[in-house]
């Protein structure tokens, strides 16, 4: 059977405490499907049968989030790439959002996804990707690299669209912590026209009920230590669920929803190497050489969850 995010790559890990890690990743955009710690979910899962939806964990390559009117300059030439956001007249998300990745190598707790950017219509770049799922004790690291295999620089950023659960908690209850500086103001395209200080509603570094929260919104300044930057959502009983990037990973949207399926509300803690729109205004872009390789990482770590 086909199914509608392709094949289905499931991943088992057994802990040192004697619990297990499970993950379910997609073929289609290299994207987690499910992700359970000690039985729990920590990541709300969707019917393999469906489409994902929201954008549920897919990965975002070669930009995540939106370019306006999907028009950017290279070298004085205009480029126009495909509108896939068509209502907000956008495009939305890279290049393979609907790609099937390919297995690069593969054991019971790791797996590498391999898929090509081939240039096209307002990106005449070649670039081989690949992202690696490594399960842990207490979640799953994530490490993608890029290779351009162009003549030229190629403009590169990376994203993923994670959605975050305890499925044992009603999600109103969670709390919310976002520890980020600033934030994007937006239009009603959803793309950024400044980026200010966070404060108000804005401003989770203290923690916010996940019921009061309504969110779709791009941060930036994400405060790091020792290279990481954490951001959680915890239950009441204080089992917490941690999303970390690397020094990469200096941006972060956040959406709350209540259209997820099985999920009164759910909310989004996407990792970003740029912000929206930034092959028009350059912000967190990296103009990677030819031949050269990048690589960054972020990850899940599930805290105060015990062996059923």
């Amino acid at each position: 059977m086909t199914f509608a995010t392709g094949e289905q790559f499931d991943l088992r890990r057994e802990t040192s405490s004697g619990g297990t890690v499970e993950a379910t990743i997609t073929q289609v955009a290299a994207g987690i499907r499910r992700l359970r710690v000690h039985g729990v979910d920590i990541m709300p899962p969707y019917d393999e049968s469906r489409p994902r939806p929201l954008g549920s964990g897919m990965i975002l390559v070669p930009w995540p989030n939106r370019v306006r009117d999907g028009r950017w300059m290279l070298d004085g030439s205009q480029q126009q790439l495909a509108l896939t956001e068509p209502a907000k007249n956008n495009a939305s998300h890279g290049l393979l959002r609907f790609s099937p990745y390919s297995v690069g190598a593969s054991t019971g707790s790791t797996l590498r996804l391999e898929a090509t950017v081939f240039p096209q219509t307002g990106y005449p770049f070649l670039l081989d990707t690949a992202v690696t799922y490594r399960l842990v004790d207490t979640g799953i690291e994530v490490t993608h690299t890029i290779t351009n295999g162009s003549d030229a620089a190629a403009p590169v950023a990376i994203g993923a669209h994670p959605f975050f659960t305890i499925g044992d908690v009603a999600p109103e209850e969670l709390t919310v912590r976002v520890n980020v500086t600033t934030r994007f103001e937006s239009d009603d395209r959803s793309l950024p026209i400044g980026e200010v200080p966070v404060d108000g509603r804005y401003d989770l570094r203290g923690g916010v009920r996940l019921g009061d929260l309504e969110l779709d919104t791009g941060f930036g300044g994400a405060v790091m230590h020792d290279g990481i930057s954490e951001h959680s959502i915890a239950a009441p009983d204080g089992r917490r669920v941690t999303v970390w990037g690397d020094d990469n990973f200096a941006y972060w949207q956040v959406f709350t929803t209540e259209l997820y399926p099985g999920q009164s509300k759910a909310v989004a803690i996407e990792p970003m190497t740029a912000p929206a729109d930034a092959l028009n205004s350059g912000t967190g872009l990296r103009w990677l050489a030819p031949g050269a390789t990048w690589e960054a990482s972020w990850g899940v770590r599930a805290d105060g969850f015990t062996p059923a």
